[in-house]
């Protein structure tokens, strides 16, 4: 179950772009995620108008979506409207697939692009613009779309974990990203391939974002000398190499809630979590939703877009994707705040600068890890 629900985790001012144009990469321009031509945003009044009893929308998710059970019952019974699921791989499967049928889709409503692929599929034309209503009392920093192409939904930091058990005094415990290339810590990290691996693509961002063109790569090549293992995803990383904290290695990219499933998926039950958590090396995640452009039924969607930023969809959000809701009307599990590690100030790049800059970094980032 363990294995399962983290998976499950792998989605402001932004800091100066840490690297992008500088390193082998394109600095994105002014319509950077537009796509070339913009279609009509999709009218709120005319989809609270709208009758829509006896429709069907699907919604298109990548494989670690999940809610409770019978939860979009009460959207049907309130709207009228049938919700169909069907999932497409991950985030980045599952945009790809969207863009070969773009103006065409194979679904009504997209729920998981998040921050690393936003600007892809935008630029790709996938969006049709909406703005809900409930959008507004949305923090802005989580507001990454261009255009109101997609909504957000929900946020989630990927951090470096370690194991209590192995750093039995928090004082001996990691505290940054510098404290990784110290020989302290030689042959204790594994990380995931950011080629194959969301969180070890959000890990490698995160380095971007804090040591910058002049700094990244170097760091890199000290942690390669340090011992790192590199492995493909993350439940080879977290469940193998880190043993979900009593493995060979005691240092692994995860995530911020890692403790919180710990604790409450843990058999027997224990109220301690043998995993930390280092809040000074997280880069934070949005995921959005958004309708696709091309669906028959344009108001429908639309709704369903309401549906998940309401209430009853956010509060259901952390117990089952263990990542937060971005509308702050909805009320956090206590269960979940009481283990969840709070990212004060996470690591962040903008969608442009990531879609321009992806390409160069993992290449390079290859070259020195991996030679």
């Amino acid at each position: 179950m363990l294995i399962l629900v983290l998976a499950l985790t792998a989605c402001t001012d932004d800091p100066e772009p840490a690297g992008v144009g500088e390193s082998g990469t394109t600095e994105p321009d002014a319509n950077a995620c537009r796509p070339e031509e913009l279609p009509e945003p999709i009218d709120p009044a005319a989809v609270a108008d709208a009758d829509l009893d006896g429709t069907t929308v699907t919604l298109a998710t990548h494989d670690s979506f999940a809610v409770s059970d019978g939860l979009f019952d009460s959207f049907t019974e309130e709207t009228g409207i049938e919700v169909e699921l069907v999932t497409a791989g991950d985030a980045g499967a599952m945009v790809s697939q969207a863009i070969l049928t773009a103006g065409d889709p194979v679904a009504d409503v997209m729920f998981g692009i998040d921050t690393t692929f936003l600007c892809r599929g935008t630029e790709a034309g996938l969006f049709v613009p909406y703005a809900p209503e409930a959008l507004a009392d949305v923090p802005d920093e989580y507001r990454i779309a261009t255009d109101d192409l997609a909504t957000p939904i929900d946020v989630g930091d990927v951090c470096l974990n370690y194991s209590k058990t192995a750093f039995p005094d928090p004082a001996d415990a990691p505290r940054s990203l510098d404290d990784l290339t110290d020989p302290a810590f030689a042959d204790a990290f594994v990380t995931e391939n950011p080629e194959t691996s969301s969180p070890g693509l959000a890990f490698l961002l995160a380095t971007i974002a804090e040591y910058g063109a002049e700094g990244w790569e170097d760091w890199w090549a000290d942690l390669r000398e340090n011992g790192v293992e590199v492995v493909s995803g993350w439940e080879e990383a977290f469940e193998g190499s880190f043993g979900a904290g009593s493995g060979d290695r005691s240092i692994v990219t995860s995530y911020a809630s890692s403790p919180a499933v710990d604790v409450l998926y843990s058999d027997p039950p224990r109220d301690e979590s043998v995993i930390g958590v280092v809040a000074d090396a997280c880069f934070r995640q949005v995921e959005l939703a958004g309708v696709l452009r091309g669906t028959d039924e344009p108001e429908a969607a639309a709704r369903l877009v309401d549906f998940l930023l309401s209430p009853t969809f956010q509060e259901d959000i952390p117990l089952n994707m263990f990542v937060d809701p971005v509308n702050p009307a909805a009320e956090l599990p206590e269960e979940y705040t009481a283990y969840t590690t709070p990212i004060d100030e996470p690591l962040t790049l903008t969608p442009a600068e990531i879609e321009a800059g992806r390409d160069g970094w993992t290449e390079r980032w290859t070259e020195i890890v991996l030679r």
